[in-house]
């Protein structure tokens, strides 16, 4: 398999499950929902969203698709890296489909149909939204047989997650200083990452979002640090607190002091980038 091809198995081999598994910092469980809330908790905390290392492959190996497993592995474990959502979402996806969990690679709306990619986990009979890819403070599996709204609040932002509508569709809403944001309608049906190549394709485009914009973000229970273009977003509790970024120098400073990624991986990644669009436009 070429390093950028995409993955096509509902597994992984046992070595990349242990080595998966071993960055998570977590040992291997019998299927459950403990053993799940471990699993989000630990990719929240110790892989991020982020496009640096979109940018930096792109540049550095030619890649306008997903990294295949073993390339977005050593892309942690050497530079700190994560993913966006396809990357992230799809992976975790892979390691819980090996680990046993009855999963599916589902796609979500935002101002277009199809273009985020969420999981939807069963456990016990019951239906778990997990999204490791939507630079949110989602440590839980969220049910999805909800009678009344789910709030996640960190610092300026709640998120909502409404019961399911008539067609087993969940509306997610992002608040941001009290003001609706963002958001996505999640949709249950499976989907293989074959049906989400037209919108990783587009998002290689010229005006791809995330070839535009600049986004990382790292959470923990009651905390995150956000990076977004040239600013710096700390939340804990209730408050968040934004600084201002004066140069790219400084952001570089700023992304290796917070994130772990090398100054010259960095560096490279966005020699290029304009910043010009919002992340969450």
């Amino acid at each position: 398999m070429n390093r950028g091809q995409e993955q096509v198995f509902a597994t992984l081999p046992g070595d990349i499950v242990s080595r998966y598994l071993a960055i998570l910092g977590v040992e291997r469980a019998e299927p459950g929902l403990a053993a799940l809330r471990e699993l989000v908790a630990a990719h929240l905390t110790h892989i991020p969203f982020e496009n640096i290392s979109k940018l930096y492959y792109r540049r550095a190996l030619g890649l306008a698709g997903l990294p295949d497993i073993r390339l977005y592995l050593e892309g942690i474990e050497k530079y700190h890296f994560g993913g966006t959502c396809y990357s992230n979402n799809y992976h975790f996806y892979l390691l819980l489909s090996s680990l046993g969990y009855e999963s599916k690679l589902c796609a979500a709306d935002m101002q277009n149909p199809g273009v985020h990619a969420v999981n939807m986990i069963t456990v016990d009979g019951r239906e778990y939204l997990v999204d490791a890819g939507y630079a949110a403070p989602f440590l839980e599996p969220i049910p999805r047989d909800l009678k009344t709204d789910y709030e996640i609040r960190l610092g300026r932002d709640r998120y909502v997650l409404q019961p399911q509508d008539a067609r087993g569709y969940s509306q997610l809403q992002l608040f941001r200083n009290g003001l609706p944001r963002h958001g996505y309608l999640a949709k249950p049906t499976a989907k293989n990452i074959e049906d989400f190549r037209g919108v990783i394709a587009s998002s290689f485009s010229a005006d791809a979002t995330f070839l535009n914009a600049l986004l990382l973000a790292r959470f923990w229970p009651g905390r995150s640090t956000v990076i977004h273009n040239l600013s710096l977003i700390e939340s804990r509790g209730e408050q968040s607190t934004l600084r201002g970024l004066q140069t790219r120098e400084d952001l570089i400073e700023t992304i290796e002091q917070h994130f772990g990624m090398p100054r010259e991986i960095v560096g490279e990644a966005i020699s290029q980038l304009q910043m010009s669009q919002d992340a969450w436009s």
